[in-house]
Parts: structure tokens; sequence; C-alpha cells
């Protein structure tokens, strides 16, 4: 894992640790803000707004599609370095 993540000054470290969580998870694993949440005491409220800062610096893209049950589901992209959109 890079820690290019940790040097950050202008993020959190709830979403630094909550990234670098995601990075060590093996790469079948279902993402989710239960399953998230169930990793640490922070709740469904927190694991939302550090996904929101990790968006916000290009680490993490989600995506919403719609399933086979027309359920809505989504797609979590994490990148060890940001990603930038206008790139």
């Amino acid at each position: 894992m890079s820690n290019l993540h940790l040097r950050e000054s202008r993020m959190s470290l709830k979403s630094k640790g909550l990234l670098s969580i995601m990075l060590s998870l093996p790469d079948e694993w279902e993402y989710s803000i239960a399953g998230l949440a169930s990793l640490s005491k922070d709740g469904k409220d927190s694991v939302m707004s550090a996904l929101d800062e990790l968006c916000e610096f290009g680490y993490i893209k989600m995506t919403s599609i719609r399933n086979d049950k027309g359920q809505f589901e989504t797609i979590y992209d994490i990148y060890e370095e940001p990603i930038l959109e206008n790139q």
C-alpha cells in the first residue's frame, strides 16, 4: 500500500484510516457502508462522510448501478494514488 494518502495534510485521520483499511482488504471483499462500519466502532454516518471525503480527494470513485433484481448497488473503485476526474 502506498503511504501517499497518509501524508495528505488536508484530509481527516478518519478518511486516512478508512482508506488504509480498504486497501488492506482482499480484492474479493464486497464493499458496503454496513460492512465498512462493522470494521470499526464508527457508525454508518461516519463511514459515509469519510467516503465522501475520499471521493473529493480522488482516492475513491463510487458508481451506482441497478442489478438484475432492480436494486441499486454501489461499485467502489479504490486508488492508492488520487485520480481526479478532470485529469
